[in-house]
């Protein structure tokens, strides 16, 4: 396509969906009640560097602070 061409689009372009089949529906994941998960809120928390460096390597670099909040809430969790 070049700058002086024109892409031109049918109706007929939009009116046909691939058909649906019955493989595709059994793979299908069905939710009720899915709940959004909650808000995160940015902290400046000052921890043990021994506390950082076991999170990091038990975690990875880049996951550390997930696997933080993960275990903070399933300690909150059992203590409710």
């Amino acid at each position: 396509m070049n700058k002086n061409s024109t892409l031109i689009i049918s109706d007929n372009d939009f009116d046909e969906y691939p058909e649906i089949t019955q493989a595709e529906l059994d793979k299908a994941i069905h939710r009720r009640g899915f709940a959004e998960a909650p808000k995160k809120q940015s902290v400046n928390l000052t921890l043990d560097s021994d506390i950082i460096a076991w999170f990091k390597k038990k975690s990875g670099e880049n996951e550390y602070q997930t696997l933080i909040n993960t275990t903070l809430r399933e300690i909150v969790t059992r203590n409710l």
